[in-house]
């Protein structure tokens, strides 16, 4: 089964210290793993935060629709370390779809019907996508300084930085490579400027043009 959501408006959420205090709105995303399962995030405004993963079964009555008694009946089934997956791959990302299989890493229990389980929310980041060879310019009003939130090079999808390349260097989607080197050289500054190229990120997927997805908020120092 393949679970698809459009997205939705959400409500600011608290960022720690570094943001004001907003009314927090979590989506909550259920995909049944029948082993080709895609789930879907994806935030209209803002960047998504994933507060918590689930990959297992809780109760018996999630994705139970056809399903023996016996498929459903552990219902205290988790695999650790699920979350931290997510916020790897999806963190600061308006979109993220992934398939089932990321987090299928170990069966932790056995003959039990499993789902994915994950709640996220939206927030207030600037959000660059930042074609190969190109320059990223981050940069806040006067007395703020930069905090990046998430940062990822290689390709994701077959139309981003997409103009007239062919076919071939826009085949692999599954190009994804999160990185620490834009908030090393960027967080604190009042303004940066990076070069999306393989020569600072390395080449995540040979012979595929990628692009930089940064997110990143501005903030007062503390």
């Amino acid at each position: 089964m393949l679970h698809l959501r459009l997205c939705s408006t959400l409500s600011v959420l608290t960022v720690t210290s570094l943001l004001w205090i907003a009314d927090v709105s979590t989506e909550r995303i259920i995909t049944c793993d029948d082993g080709t399962a895609v789930q879907r995030l994806c935030c209209e405004s803002g960047v998504i935060s994933v507060q918590s993963v689930l990959y297992g079964r809780t109760d018996a009555q999630t994705c139970s629709e056809g399903r023996p008694a016996q498929q459903l009946s552990n219902t205290k089934c988790t695999q650790q370390g699920t979350t931290d997956v997510l916020r790897k791959r999806c963190d600061g990302k308006r979109v993220c779809e992934l398939n089932t299989s990321v987090v299928r890493t170990s069966d932790p229990c056995y003959g039990t019907f499993k789902y994915l389980e994950t709640n996220y929310t939206c927030f207030p980041a600037v959000h660059l996508e930042i074609c190969e060879h190109s320059l990223a310019h981050l940069y806040c009003d006067e007395g703020q300084v930069i905090l990046v939130y998430g940062a990822d090079y290689g390709r994701r999808d077959q139309t981003t930085c997409s103009y007239k390349r062919p076919a071939t260097q826009l085949q692999n989607v599954d190009c994804s490579s999160p990185t620490d080197k834009v908030g090393e050289s960027c967080n604190g500054k009042n303004s940066c400027t990076i070069r999306a190229s393989n020569s600072v990120f390395g080449d995540p997927c040979l012979g595929t043009y990628k692009y930089l997805e940064v997110a990143y908020v501005c903030s007062y120092p503390v």
